[in-house]
């Protein structure tokens, strides 16, 4: 098996598929979706693929460089459990992390693959990237029974058809299932045949009369066949038994059937009705029916009565999984003689999924002085229904200064939608709420807790305009007078308050002569005795300052009133006396 590759100078060449599991094909897309630059690249790798096994060069692919990954923190975002792929961020390599095995990532679905998304920050990148997994015959055509009994009656007429059971190959494209084989035998013939589906079913068509006198019985094998190389086969055997009279097949009165259910629907829920006819008379005219094996599991999700033909659900039906089940219902009377139809059933999606939020990034905390549209979050929302059953639309609950702002696909932004103020609101619960658009609609929460972090925008502040103490003269020096006091709303280093005698000359000398401050209280001391006869008052500032970078500060006026002692006896001041002597005065007798 061969494989084209186009390579990048616009040339050709062929490999075989054992060289393929080695190599990598490479497309990649650019395209701009709403604010953000995507470059969307894809990868082809084959399945099975060992750990650790290069898928490809992002770096190179995306024409991002190493720093470019390491400073935006490149990583693989995904909502899936299983990260099938590894972003080695200092190569800038995506290698194969966990066993991708085709099969149980995608059935029988065609071309298969798997998408994530490479998220860089600062600023927001998103590169989608699909990875195509290539199928490798590592899968056997199988049946589920080992045998397949057939009581066919000698009367039967030629070209009478019996549907034998199909295999079922997990694997795809040649290497699934490519042809049934009958061991040679005179009476029956095989005729293939391909459902709109693609899948293959076999019938053994009689070509030459029974004649069970002269045997009575038949023992055939059907092999099933793929494509792969090398080859992979299984086979079935079929005992023929041979009966008597029964010379008229049941016949359908339509070949195909259509009908709809809902998702969910409970268990013995009507989905429809078919009906055979047989004109033999008697047990020979009896049809019964049966749901074929034709299609591993799709059968079981329905029962059929076995006399009327009414067909109801048996199993819960998941529309995520099965939006349209096909399958066949045989028609078999007394005789052995079968006929066959084919139902197709439409499921109907119900808003069964609630959306699921997942967290890519969240910030906290976040600083108060950061502009409003600041990116604080980033959401991937996904809902498994279809249409308008999940179509989801992500809002912010209660009135908080944040919004939500969609840019790529399901991702959302969480930003600030207004200046922040520590001082007013230092933390804050976000409450994202994503609700689809079914009737009734489904939502789910996702709660954020978001601290504010302070910056020095608040200066200290007094209680009062001015500050006035009274003290007696004659103090001791050291004695406290009084305590000013200033606060800060901001916290932390931001919020501590030290307390600075603002430099002035009280009668020619420094204030810090006279008094002192204590830093961290706002006592204020007396540093010496004051007099009152020779200085009545000081008035001076005081400089509240915080401990923020660069600091705030604020000033008041303190007025330090002294009061009189009665330290001073009265002197004569006239005459004066000399010597000691007194001195004598004459004082008119008509002085007032």
């Amino acid at each position: 098996m061969a494989f084209k590759e186009h390579s990048r100078d616009g040339g050709e060449r062929w490999r075989s598929f054992g060289q393929l599991r080695g190599a990598v094909y490479l497309s990649i897309f650019q395209f701009i979706f709403l604010y953000q630059a995507e470059a969307q690249i894809r990868y082809s790798i084959p399945e099975e693929m060992k750990k650790g096994s290069l898928v490809g060069n992002v770096a190179q692919d995306l024409g991002l460089d190493l720093k470019r990954l390491r400073s935006g923190r490149a990583r693989i975002v995904t909502g899936d459990n299983i990260q099938y792929t590894e972003l080695k961020a200092d190569k800038g390599t995506l290698v194969v992390n966990e066993r991708i095995d085709r099969e149980q990532l995608c059935g029988d679905v065609t071309p298969c693959s798997f998408t994530f998304e490479i998220l860089l920050e600062n600023p927001m990148e998103l590169h989608p990237v699909t990875i195509e997994v290539l199928d490798v015959n590592d899968n056997s055509p199988t049946f589920e029974n080992s045998h397949l009994k057939f009581e066919i009656s000698e009367s039967a007429v030629l070209g009478s058809r019996f549907v034998l059971e199909s295999a079922d190959d997990a694997d795809v494209g040649k290497n699934g299932l490519q042809n049934y084989i009958l061991t040679p035998n005179d009476n029956f013939a095989l005729k293939q045949h391909v459902n709109p589906d693609g899948s293959k079913y076999a019938e053994m068509v009689l070509q030459k009369p029974l004649d069970r006198e002269e045997q009575p019985r038949l023992s055939l094998k059907l092999l099933a066949v793929d494509g792969g190389n090398p080859q992979r086969s299984g086979t079935v055997n079929i005992d023929v038994n041979i009966l008597d009279a029964n010379d008229n097949a049941p016949v359908f009165n339509q070949s195909v059937y259509k009908a709809t259910v809902i998702e969910n629907a409970p268990k013995g829920t009507y989905v429809v009705t078919v009906n055979a006819s047989d004109i033999d008379s008697g047990s020979y005219g009896q049809v019964t029916y049966f749901l074929s094996k034709s299609k591993a599991g799709v059968a079981d999700l329905f029962d059929i009565d076995e006399a009327t033909g009414r067909i109801y659900v048996a199993k819960e039906i998941d529309f995520e999984k099965d939006k349209k089940i096909e399958f066949r219902v045989e028609a078999k009377d007394h005789g052995g003689l079968t006929d066959s139809c084919k139902v197709e059933v439409e499921v109907i999606d119900v808003n069964d999924n609630a959306p699921v939020i997942n967290v890519m990034s969240f910030t906290s905390p976040v600083s108060e002085d950061s502009p409003a549209g600041t990116t604080i979050g980033i959401i991937n929302v996904k809902d498994l229904d279809s249409g308008e059953n999940g179509q989801v639309r992500c809002t912010i609950e209660g009135n908080v200064p944040f919004k939500i702002k969609s840019n790529v696909r399901n991702y959302y932004a969480l930003m600030t939608d207004a200046a922040l103020d520590r001082e007013k609101m230092s933390e804050c619960n976000i409450t994202v709420i994503a609700s689809d658009a079914g009737s009734p609609p489904l939502s789910s929460k996702r709660n954020f807790y978001l601290r504010v972090s302070d910056v020095n925008d608040n200066a200290p502040v007094f209680p009062r305009g001015s500050y006035s103490a009274f003290i007696l003269e004659n103090n001791s020096p050291g004695v406290s007078v009084l305590s000013v006091n200033a606060k800060d709303p901001d916290e932390n280093q931001n919020a501590r308050v030290s307390y600075i005698l603002e430099e002035c000359d009280i009668s020619g000398s420094p204030v810090s002569e006279y008094v002192s401050i204590n830093a961290d209280s706002g006592v204020i001391h007396a540093v010496r005795s004051f007099d009152y006869e020779q200085i009545k008052q000081l008035v001076f500032a005081v400089r509240a300052q915080d401990g923020g970078s660069p600091p705030l500060s604020s000033n008041v006026t303190v007025k330090l009133i002294i009061q009189d002692q009665n330290d001073n006896p009265p002197q004569v001041l006239y005459p004066v006396q000399t010597g000691g002597s007194v001195v004598a005065e004459m004082v008119p007798r008509s002085a007032d």
